[in-house]
This record gives C-alpha cells, structure tokens and sequence, in this order.
C-alpha cells in the first residue's frame, strides 16, 4: 500500500530564521498544506499466484491549494512556513510553500458527513520531521535530489550470490552506516530492517529539532510520545539465519536473539526504548501498505488526545536470498538483468515486473497545538485518513479499481477535499502489469479531468520498498510540495494509451501543487 497524502501551499508568508522553520502568520491567512495517506491495491504480471506485497490500506498522496471560500483559520491556528530544499532550485524566495499532510488508508464506504476539516489545533495533526536510509543515502535533500534529477538507484545484487535467480538486480543499499546512531555491539547483531528503522527515526528526530541530549528532547513528555514504525516482512535475515543454523547445526545453535529480531514490532520496540518514548508503540505489517497504516494511526493516537508526539512510518529489508527467491517464486518481478536501470518502468507497454528495493521511511507527527509550542519547524500537516480492502484477490487490484477509488473518495471526504482542488499525484506505479492500469482506472473514476494534474512515479528510481515504499514516498511527496518541483518518472519510452495523465515522464518539472496526493 501507499500512502496517500494531500498537502497544499498557502500565501506567501513571512520568514523567520532558517528555511526550516515555520513562521506564525495573522490568522487571515490560509491554513498550512495537508498531506493524505491513502492504500492502494498492488498486483504483479501473474494474476493466478500468490504475491505476499499486495498493496491495500492506505491511499496515494495528494496535496491541495486552499479553497478561497473557505473561513480564515482561529488566531490559535497559525499559517505555517513551508523549507525549501537547500540542494534543489526553488521556485522563488518569494513563495514558501507551507505544508499540511493527512495520511489515510483506504476505505470502501464513502463518508456521509459534508467535506469538513478540523480546527482544534489539540486535534490538527502536523509533520515536523522526515528521517530516511535509502537507496540514494540517508539525507532527505540528498534524497530528493537524487529523484529530481532522474538517476536510477537500481544495479546488480551483490550482497549474496543471485547467479542462479532469474532476477538478479534490486535497489540495494550499499555503504550503509549507523554509526553515531546505533553502539557498535547491537549494530554487529541487529538486523538491516531495525537497523534503517533505528536510524531512520533518530534522524527524523533531528529534523524535528529533538535530537536526543538536546533541550527540546529533555523536555518533552515521554509518557505522551510514542513510536509506530511497521514492516511488511520483519527481520528476514535473522529469520533466515536461524532456520539455517536448525537444520544444519541444530537448535542450540540458533541465536537467542532470533524471536526479538524477527518479529514486525521489535523496530518501534528498540527506537522507543533508545530514545525514551514510552507512549504508545507498536507495528502495524499490511504488507505494502504497512507505513501507510503506520500515519493513519499514530494520527488517531494524537487526535484521541492519547499522545502529543509520534514517530510513524515503515522499514525493510528483504533484499536476501530468501526475499528475492519468494517474489521470484510468485513471478512478480522484472526480469530486465541486461538493463536493471530502466527495469521498473511504471505505465510502459514494456513493463514486466516490479523490483525489489529496501530502506525505511519515517516522520514526526505531533499535535499543532504541541508543535507550536515547543517552536518546531512545521512541513506539512495530516489531514485525516481511512482503510479499506476490495475483498478480491490476495495479489491482483479489480482491473475497474474499485477499492481505490472508493478509498480515494473518502480521503478526499475526511479531508475536506474536491476533486477539483487536486492537481498532483504520487502514484504506487509498481511497474506490474495488471497494478498500474488497475490504479490508473481508479484515478480516472475520480479525478475527471486529467488537465493540470501531475503523477509520477517514486519506485521508477529506487524500486519497491515494500513495507517502507509509503514512507519513503511520504517524503517525496512532502518535498514535492516544498520546493515546487515535481521529479519524474523515468523509463517512459512507450507509454500505455489508457494513461490518460501526464506522469513527469524522464524530466522533472516545475509544479505549483494546491493539493497533492
């Protein structure tokens, strides 16, 4: 699943200190961009086989402008600023592009009540922080540099021998390192997905101004801030290596580390315990839509006024010999070994098959009313959420894309969104053949004309994270709205004729963005 969020610019506002920060403006002005999260379905070339990443809670991003017909925001909600990205050519000075997210997972039923949005800054859910390990590093404007420039992080695997698979390239991270943010003892025994996940956050701590030791961490209420970091497959490796050292050398040799390691919660579990958080933390695994999941209920957490602060989002690691043999095995991914960069090639007639990437994805959430009072630099803002399923297959979407489109309707239903006010969409675009047209149709059912609106494609650079790809497009999304610059979706040489959208194909473009998705 991926997530779904709406965020819109507002007028332009006054600057203070650092581009990072978000500035209180008179409360004529308009509220903040949103972000909203929504699932959708996944699928890959056989139909008939089981596919263990199916797509499916939370909907795609989408960010919107503000509706001029809508009331000024309270003097107690105060417009926030919008960073534009230090490494990227902003649109101009003159127009920061202050951010609000809502993160939904989808939902089939459409929501009675008349579009509204909320208004109680206890309730208004805002971002303060991103953290991420990709494929492109671990810097979110190195990030997304990388992105809008159009380069692909796709190339052969060498992390184990992948001679004998049919597939033999993925988004694999090279170079990873943890230090300053894990001790070297854990860091020799801790696997990949709690590795990203552990660093991911801690760094997403530090965009939010919290890093740990500094006075803004010292005050927060730990009792009141929690971690909800999921993951689609868990700790493969120590998995994997475990059930090795029992076949070959017996019971006694498995590690006592290998249950802790494994399961999907142990990621939140050791953030929570190095930074002290001791709200509400678990994992949520939906397998593609796991972070999607992740934002819509660390969300709720903050609106149930169960929690002032959360770290949300999805990590994984499946890039082993027993990840890529089991999606190999459901005949789902890309074949393209002669070419691995122009392999994931979302809407091209050509495309065969998604390709496997890993990382983790994750952000701070908190309160408005709890992020204006400690000073933190605001991006963007939740805006509300919902899931759902289609109850059809285990791996193929419905081709009318039915439980997508429904789901997009009640995002933009708890959103207090129309149709109309969308002009940018952060597709799931897996790259398989029955998932893109399937999530195409679904956009058209809702989104009536085409004209104006941008979608592109994450994983068409960096691959399918699985479990983290919402995350790490989550961020994506945010800066898309930030700096006005929407990157492409490369590998577009032949594009289906039923995409009726202009997907960025192979250069980005500059994109004013009132609501995204």
């Amino acid at each position: 699943v991926r997530p779904f969020i709406v965020a819109e610019p507002t007028a332009p506002l006054r600057r203070l200190q650092s581009p990072r920060a978000q500035v209180a403006g008179p409360p004529s002005q308009p509220h903040p961009p949103y972000i909203h999260t929504r699932s959708r379905p996944h699928s890959h070339p056989a139909a008939s086989t089981p596919h263990q990443s199916r797509d499916r809670a939370p909907s795609p991003p989408r960010f919107h402008r503000h509706h001029p017909a809508r009331p000024p925001p309270p003097p107690a909600m105060q417009s926030l600023l919008v960073p534009t990205a230090a490494a990227c050519a902003a649109p101009s000075a003159s127009r920061p592009r202050p951010a609000r997210v809502s993160v939904r997972a989808s939902a089939s039923a459409a929501a009675a009540a008349p579009p509204r949005r909320e208004t109680d800054p206890k309730k208004r859910v805002v971002i303060t922080g991103m953290g991420l390990v990709s494929v492109f590093g671990n810097d979110v404007d190195a990030y997304y540099d990388r992105l809008l420039a159009g380069e692909s992080g796709v190339g052969p695997i060498d992390r184990f021998d992948a001679s004998k698979f049919p597939t033999r390239f993925a988004g694999q991270i090279r170079g990873f390192s943890s230090e300053g943010y894990i001790d070297g003892k854990n860091d020799r025994r801790l696997d990949d997905c709690l590795r990203y996940c552990i660093v991911s956050g801690k760094k997403a701590l530090e965009s939010a101004g919290l890093a740990l030791g500094s006075d803004a961490m010292a005050k927060i209420d730990k009792a009141r801030a929690g971690v909800l970091v999921g993951t689609g497959m868990g700790g493969l490796q120590v998995f994997s290596d475990g059930v090795q050292n029992l076949l070959e050398k017996g019971y006694r040799k498995i590690t006592p580390f290998f249950i802790p390691y494994a399961i999907t919660n142990m990621g939140s579990a050791l953030l929570g315990m190095d930074i002290g958080f001791m709200g509400p933390n678990y994992s949520i695994s939906t397998a593609c839509a796991t972070s999607n999941y992740c934002f819509y209920a660390a969300a709720n957490h903050i609106r149930k006024g169960e929690a002032d602060v959360m770290i949300a989002g999805g990590t994984e690691a499946a890039i082993i010999p027993i990840g890529v043999g089991g999606f190999v095995a459901c005949r789902a991914l890309s074949q393209r070994n002669d070419d691995p960069k122009t392999a994931s090639r979302p809407w091209d007639k050509e495309r065969d098959g998604f390709v496997m990437g890993e990382g983790a994805g994750v952000l701070v959430m908190e309160s408005l009313e709890h992020a204006m009072k400690r000073g933190a630099p605001i991006v963007a803002e939740y805006l509300g959420g919902a899931v759902n399923c289609d109850a059809y297959h285990m791996t193929d979407p419905r081709a009318d894309g039915l439980g997508v489109s429904s789901c997009i309707r009640q995002s933009l239903q708890d959103a207090g969104v129309a149709p109309e006010e969308v002009n940018y969409i952060n597709a799931h675009a897996t790259s398989t053949l029955a998932g893109d047209l399937a999530e195409m149709n679904a956009i058209k059912q809702v989104f009536k004309d085409p004209s104006g609106i941008k979608v592109n494609a994450t994983k068409s650079m960096i691959g399918h994270c699985l479990g983290a790809a919402g995350g790490l497009e989550a961020i994506a999304t945010i800066k898309a709205i930030n700096t006005g610059l929407v990157h492409p979706s490369i590998n577009q040489f032949d594009r289906e004729p039923a995409v009726e959208f202009d997907t960025v194909p192979n250069v980005k473009v500059e994109h004013e963005i009132n609501v995204g998705e």
